[in-house]
């Protein structure tokens, strides 16, 4: 359970300094904009993303079991997040972060990380995909100027009041929205260790201002973004509370746990290293409660900004204290420069996020899988979209460890029975 950073801090060097600087400005750059979008598109303050972003990812890169991981607010999260701010407000979701973090630590005390290997990998692929698929439409709203009041949580109303509001299509945003999907492609192609995130929405924004474009920004939804984090509050804690949020925290840390050792795991394959699953349990419980304090969203390790660490040259946790200082520095000095990111530039960049998230080039793979996986996965896709994610993977896990158990017992056995 020790954190990562105190072995290697173990002969730091200067060279190893600017490796993780240049490595964690360039992280912060990506992880500045998807902030912002995935506070949005939760149904938060902007400036909550990059709180989350500051506090959470420092805390995750300083207590935590990886020497690569980037945390902060990821997409995974955003279902579960606009969910209980609709249900319980904003301040609901403060407490069930907290209790969040309360149930990590825990876990992460009793070593409840090597547990992560026992959830069946059909149900974290169909709840991925569900997830990636509520994210992308989530953001047609705003891809393409609609004007709607408010998009219903539910998956097949949503898209009938989008569908109602087809007349208010906008084609500016909609060219801006798909402009910056196309210049983040090609930036990815072409200059991969390059933060072209945010490249790709400063041209397209700048454009919007320029031109002086009827497309809607952070600025013209939201107001002004804050120039410093709030002080630190504690959650209004009580027993009726607890009772109802806890549903709520069970799932959020559910999903802390998977999504951030399931990114350790994809970074030790990157730098053929090895995480400590339960500091990294501790680390995220730590960073949820101290992301609560401030106000902030769930946090977990995000795999495409711990990659993009990687990519860039980051060695040790450094670089993500470092990502989460650069994040604090733009929010101090630039925060009027960031109102200006275009809505429907933001869009698309999630529409992407949801994309790669999903990861198409494994969808082959997983249809010549064993049929029951196969329709593990789908049920589990088809719930997290329809009905809801705790039923998801609840169904899921049951029917998973159900099938394993079918599979164990229909195997020879060696077994016979002794002379008596």
């Amino acid at each position: 359970m020790k954190p990562k950073i105190l072995t290697t801090m173990r002969g730091y060097t200067g060279s190893l300094l600017i490796q993780d600087a240049i490595a964690g400005v360039t992280v912060a750059m990506v992880a500045l904009p998807l902030s912002l979008a995935i506070a949005i598109a939760s149904g938060a303050d902007p400036a909550k993303g990059l709180v989350t972003a500051i506090v959470a990812g420092f805390l995750i890169s300083l207590l935590g079991g990886s020497r690569v991981q980037i945390g902060g607010p990821t997409g995974a999260f955003i279902v579960v997040v606009f969910g209980v701010i609709a249900e319980h407000g904003y301040d609901g979701l403060v407490m069930a972060t907290f209790m969040a973090g309360l149930i990590l630590l825990v876990a992460g005390y009793f070593r409840a990380g090597v547990l992560i290997r026992h959830i069946p990998e059909p149900v974290i692929n169909g709840f991925t995909i569900g997830i990636a698929i509520i994210i992308a439409t989530s953001q047609l709203k705003d891809l393409f100027g609609l004007d709607v009041a408010g998009v219903p949580a539910a998956f097949l109303a949503k898209l009938e009041v989008l569908w109602e509001a087809g007349s208010s299509f906008s084609a500016a945003s909609a060219m801006i929205g798909c402009v910056t999907m196309v210049l983040i492609v090609l930036f990815r192609r072409a200059a991969p260790k390059l933060p072209g995130l945010i490249v790709a929405v400063a041209c397209t924004s700048a454009c919007v201002a320029i031109l002086d474009l009827p497309v809607e920004t952070i600025r013209s939804q939201f107001g002004e973004l804050p120039s410093a984090p709030a002080w630190p509050t504690l959650p209004v804690v009580g027993f009726d509370r607890v009772i109802e949020l806890l549903p709520s925290a069970v799932i959020i840390a559910f999903l802390a746990g998977v999504e951030s050792l399931l990114s350790a795991m994809v970074a030790d394959r990157m730098i053929s290293g090895h995480h400590r699953p339960n500091a990294e349990l501790l680390a995220q419980g730590a960073a949820n409660i101290g992301s609560s304090f401030f106000g902030g969203l769930p946090a977990t390790g995000a795999i495409a900004r711990t990659a993009t660490n990687i990519r860039a040259g980051g060695k040790t946790p450094v670089a993500g204290l470092i990502h989460a200082v650069t994040i604090l520095v733009v929010m101090l000095l630039a925060s009027r420069l960031v109102g200006y990111m275009a809505m429907p530039a933001l869009a698309g960049l999630l529409i992407l996020t949801a994309w790669n998230m999903s990861e198409p080039q494994k969808w082959r793979g997983y249809l010549s899988a064993r049929k029951s996986d196969v329709f593990l996965l789908f049920l589990t896709l088809v719930l997290t979209v329809l009905a809801d994610l705790t039923v998801a993977i609840g169904v899921g896990v049951a029917l998973g460890l159900a099938f394993r158990l079918q599979r164990s017992n229909s195997a020879a056995s060696d077994w016979s029975e002794p002379d008596r």
